[in-house]
């Protein structure tokens, strides 16, 4: 069974939507940190056991970049942990999954991501992560 690690929700100001969400959730952002694979800086929230993750483009070019310019601020993804990030993988591509990568990237949080690719999701952005050991 997977357990929801976090949701990602792309934002044009992070310092502003940081203020929001701290306002809505009554919870302290607790954590931020720039991922240089996504061209991403990350502010994270919590919301009761769910992590809010809130990401916003530090490149015009970059993926929440084109995101927001496409659809607006709003979800970006949902996150889902897995024991074993490999073997997960593995098995959705076996399942007729689509993986965004063949191999898992470097992600916020000290975690390791693969991204599936929402055309065989319903058009949801799906991460699975393994914290790193």
């Amino acid at each position: 069974m997977l357990k929801t690690e976090h949701i990602g929700i792309a934002v044009k100001n992070l310092s502003a939507s940081v203020a929001l969400f701290e306002k809505l959730l009554n919870s302290p952002c607790y954590k931020t940190e720039i991922v240089e694979s996504e061209n991403v800086k990350t502010a994270f929230l919590l919301a009761g056991d769910t992590k809010i993750e809130l990401l916003e483009s530090i490149t015009e070019d970059g993926v929440i970049a084109k995101f927001i310019e496409k659809k607006g601020e709003g979800i970006h993804h949902i996150a889902f942990e897995v024991e074993d990030i490999y073997a997960e993988m593995e098995r959705l591509k076996n399942e007729g999954f689509t993986l965004l990568n063949n191999e898992p990237k470097n992600g916020a949080d000290h975690k390791l991501v693969c991204f599936l690719h929402p055309k065989n999701t319903n058009s949801v952005l799906i991460e699975i992560c393994q914290q790193k050991k």
